[in-house]
């Protein structure tokens, strides 16, 4: 279970860039990308073995496909749709940290739309669902090979589902209170702490 080491729930001023574009914002051109890599893989995948019989450019294709809908969902479409981000980063100790941000209210009320919002959540939770329905299909149909790029899209498609979840409930938590609790951590773990060393004294 994560913890506040090595985990992040902020709401940060982040994207200014969005402020001067609007129009970048409501373009539909973002939303086309958010949906177009996509669904290209899944279409590719139940249409693949009528246009070839290879496996490998099959496996590629597809794979190069999920790819860049992993990188454009994470990187552009749920930052200029919604105002979340997620990421990850080594400090200098070299340990891990994962960051879940969301733009200010504020100013997400003027930078997103209620369709943009509604498209993006919609692809963000069925076309892992359809994903899934494929894994049971190809080991109903004894396809191992192709388990194998389902199960790669199940997984790249869950980890941008499950990172912009943690924006979209980390965003309602008061940075006050992140802070408030992790200071009553310290106090608990300063406390138990002195009683271990005066129980050992006595």
């Amino acid at each position: 279970m994560a913890n506040l080491d090595d985990t992040e729930d902020v709401a940060l001023d982040f994207g200014s860039e969005d402020e001067v574009s609007r129009a970048t914002c409501r373009s539909p051109l973002t939303a086309f990308f958010h949906l177009f890599f996509r669904v290209s893989a899944l279409v590719t995948y139940l249409v693949c073995t009528l246009f070839s019989d290879s496996f490998i450019i099959n496996f590629v294709v597809i794979i190069l496909l999920l790819s860049m809908d992993f990188w454009t969902v994470k990187n552009i479409t749920g930052r200029i749709l919604v105002g979340l981000r997620w990421w990850n980063h080594i400090d200098e100790d070299g340990k891990s940290h994962w960051v879940f941000e969301s733009r200010k209210a504020s100013k997400k009320k003027h930078l997103e739309t209620a369709s943009e919002s509604r498209l993006f959540w919609l692809s963000l939770v069925i076309c892992p669902v359809i994903w899934i329905f494929f894994l049971f299909t190809s080991l109903i149909k004894l396809k191992i090979d192709y388990t194998l790029i389902v199960i790669i899209g199940i997984s790249l498609q869950g980890a941008n589902l499950y990172g912009y979840v943690r924006c979209k409930v980390g965003s309602k938590k008061q940075l006050s209170g992140i802070a408030t609790t992790f200071l009553g951590q310290q106090i608990l773990r300063s406390t138990l702490s002195g009683k271990t060393t005066a129980d050992d004294t006595n």
